[in-house]
């Protein structure tokens, strides 16, 4: 508990409402608009499109689609047709408040290659994430897994997956179950594509579009010395030449920033210490808010967080490798907007392989099958709510280039693929403006933000796995009101195949923390050092240290706000004595405050630096910090057993309740409740209460709305599941801390 009174752990409770946010604090970024579409709320009923032609049911899928469930059959082209025909159909007259709808049945359905949903302003909706709900089982063909590995055979080989003059890496962070991103083809690349093989063709959409085919140059501004803009500039002056077609107000903008010398030494990074990169480590999308046509100017909706140089060597520095760099402001020309998942669960199924052994295995266990579940690149605006995945081949939710998403109340349990290349993570990378909230997490190897993700909040998350700031000048970030268990066996050395770092090393005999750091000298093996004003505030965090020891408090003052890569007035590398830290394993337990690179001069009274309120405590005065007892060791949760359901659904009037047991281990227990309608009227709402014994308690729930007294639990709708049609359920589920299983089920 922390000073306050308020218990700093998971809860989709949340009010997470524009009204709930608090202004921004004196000194601090402004998160009050990281989420969907700047701290709207998510889409309810009264969003989706009456249009009868712009929703697709499952009787619908079966009929016209030939998407049937549990019938073995591979629903790959149907799924996909329904899609497409909702993007020709229905997207070019969509909007936020009137978004189409694919309604998955309940049951298996078989996928067997990546989906694209390049549909602007779609909800893929499933009949619930737990039993009796809808599963994906994800299955790679031959043209989707990857055929080409490094020359050990221990991870997809991106440079070496070539057509014509296409690699790989085009199609970064790789392929997945679902992919958010626009599988438009430029001009310039139509013969290549059309000659291209079936397990080529996707390098060619969607990314190049933006990267080199609509990046616009940069000139110096007036006085820049070198500079096209700096840090709180809102104008951005741009090159001569170059269209400007592209460039719209109210469209978006990436403006890529050149790496150069003396940015990398800003790092502490100098040319003996790795390969050198002429890339955009610093970038984010921007809205833009004004073109000057005659002036060459575009102005953006918030200020810059970073310098722009013209080039790689506009601000003085030596050329990278020879080659000089461009900065460029790139207009994203074809984002995919307003795309949700919602209430399914999804898996990859690969046959041989045991799950068990993937706990606590930092190796990849089947390069070639390192696919996502579901990857979001060049999308804004769009969420991921009510889903659950298990063992997915990679990723199980990525990013590449996104912008105000939403990740809520999902759970997210196990990869195939841990180890070498950086796989198996709940990633932000190059994500920006966005809200992570009420998730829980387990059997992954690292929650990360990464390349130049800013403005995002990370909030009321249960993680067995560290919180990463993976390198790549991350900043801005709030981390906040979660609980991070962090056991002894989570740790890179814990790998049995295809092992290694992110960087290409061997293992090292460290056991990850509860928050890792990219320092310069480590993290340029892949990018640079994490960047400045990653804040920490009121977070449990446990670590056992040892192996079967207790676990202990990471830090105790939950009041403090600890601000990473920070001096308190400029970015500082972390560092002891003043020598900048080469890498962060073996000095997880430093003391990096009072001028080595970590702020802890401030504090704050309320519960949380984003929310006004929480869980109905608002921000007031609180006495001085004290620290936290140490938890019961919650390790990671092991194979789950065969789901058990309760004997006998309980009620009163047109509803009942029914509990199912899913997943279980040594601490506690994950369950689903489901809501039928028993009468001939279509219900409105539901409320599910219950009572847990002494000494279990619910740490985290989804697809509901929780209220707690005592040992008494109260659970009501949220705007998309609140209907319910005679004879039919809705589901919401619940992790429990402890072994203690509900009584006194009701529903009304």
């Amino acid at each position: 508990m922390s000073p306050n009174g308020v218990q700093a752990q998971p809860s989709s409770s949340l009010d997470l409402s524009k009204a709930n946010r608090r202004a921004p604090v004196a000194g601090l970024y402004d998160w009050s608009k990281a989420g969907y579409r700047g701290g709207a709320d998510l889409p309810g009923a009264a969003d989706t499109n009456p249009d009868a032609a712009c929703q697709i049911t499952p009787a619908e899928l079966a009929a016209q689609f030939g998407v049937r469930p549990d019938d073995g059959v591979d629903d790959s082209a149907g799924l996909q047709s329904a899609i497409d025909q909702i993007r020709t159909a229905c997207s070019p007259s969509a909007s936020y408040t009137k978004l189409s709808l694919i309604t998955l049945p309940a049951g298996v359905l078989q996928v067997s290659r990546q989906l694209g949903v390049d549909a602007d302003y779609l909800t893929i909706r499933g009949a619930g994430s737990g039993v009796g709900g809808s599963r994906i089982v994800f299955r790679p063909d031959a043209d989707t897994r990857y055929d080409a590995l490094t020359p050990d055979g221990s991870d997809w080989d991106e440079d070496g997956m070539t057509s014509g003059s296409a690699k790989g890496g085009w199609i970064w962070p790789g392929r997945g179950l679902f992919r958010v991103q626009s599988r438009g083809v430029n001009s310039a690349y139509a013969s290549e594509y059309a000659a291209a093989p079936a397990n080529r063709k996707d390098l060619f959409e969607g990314t190049v579009n933006v990267h080199w085919k609509a990046g616009l140059k940069l000139r110096e501004k007036t006085g820049g010395a070198g500079f096209a803009a700096r840090t709180g500039d809102t104008v951005v002056p741009l090159a001569t030449s170059g269209v400007l077609t592209n460039l719209q107000v109210g469209g978006l903008v990436n403006i890529r920033a050149a790496n150069s010398l003396k940015f990398y030494a800003q790092q502490d990074i100098q040319p003996a210490d790795g390969t050198l990169q002429n890339i955009h480590m610093r970038q984010q999308i921007f809205t833009v808010t004004a073109v000057d046509t005659t002036n060459r100017t575009i102005t953006l909706d918030k200020p810059l967080e970073y310098d722009v140089p013209v080039t790689s060597t506009s601000d003085g520095s030596a050329a990278i490798e020879g080659a000089v760099y461009d900065s460029k402001a790139a207009p994203i020309v074809d984002p995919v907007l307003g795309v949700g998942f919602e209430n399914f669960a999804l898996t990859q199924d690969m046959p041989g392989l045991n799950a068990a052994d993937a706990v606590h295995n930092y190796g990849n266990m089947s390069p070639a099958d390192e696919m996502h579940g579901i990857v979001f690149k060049w999308a804004a605006n769009s969420w991921v709510r009510g889903i659950r995945t298990e063992m997915t081949g990679s990723h199980p939710i990525v990013t590449e280039e996104a912008y105000h998403l939403q990740i809520v109340n999902n759970q997210l349990d196990g990869s195939w693929n841990k180890g070498k290349g950086g796989n198996g993570y709940f990633r932000g990378s190059r994500v920006w403006d966005s809200l992570y909230a009420g998730n829980t997490s387990r059997n992954l190897r690292h929650f990360t933000f990464q390349w130049s993700a800013s403005g995002n909040v990370v909030i009321g998350n249960d993680f067995d796995s560290d919180i990463n700031l993976h390198g790549g000048w991350e900043r801005n970030n709030l981390i906040e009101l979660n609980t991070v268990t962090v056991p002894y066996e989570h740790r890179s050395a814990n790998c049995r195949s295809n092992c290694g770092e992110e960087g290409g090393g061997g293992p090292d005999a460290s056991t990850w923390f509860p928050i890792w750091w990219g320092a310069g000298k480590k993290a340029v093996k892949w990018s640079g050092s994490s960047g400045p004003h990653n804040v920490f505030f009121n977070n449990t965090m446990t670590k056992q240290a040892t192996a079967g020891a207790a676990y202990t408090p990471y830090y105790a003052d939950h009041q403090r706000i600890y601000q990473f890569g920070w001096n308190g007035t400029a970015w500082q590398h972390l560092d002891t004595a003043g020598t900048p830290i080469p890498d962060w394993a073996g000095r997880e337990q430093l003391d990096f405050t009072g001028g080595h690179g970590v702020d802890a001069t401030r504090t704050d009274a309320g519960a949380s630096l984003f929310l006004k309120s929480v869980n109905g405590t608002s921000p007031s005065p609180s006495p001085s910090p004290s620290p936290s007892p140490s938890p019961s060791p919650s390790p990671s949760q092991s194979p789950s057993p065969s789901p058990t359901v309760s004997p006998s659904p309980s009620g009163a009037g047109c509803l009942t309740a029914r509990t199912v047991k899913g997943s279980s281990w040594s601490s506690g227990y994950g369950m689903d409740v489901f809501v039928k309608n028993n009468c001939a009227v279509k219900s409105t709402s539901w409320t599910v209460e219950f009572d847990l014994p002494a000494g279990t308690s619910v740490s985290s729930s989804w697809s509901s709305i929780r209220t707690q007294s005592g040992q008494h639990y109260k659970f009501v709708n949220v705007s998309y599941n609140g209907a319910i049609a005679p004879g039919q359920e809705e589901s919401f589920g619940f992790n429990a801390a402890g072994l203690g299983l509900p009584s006194n089920l009701t529903a009304r």
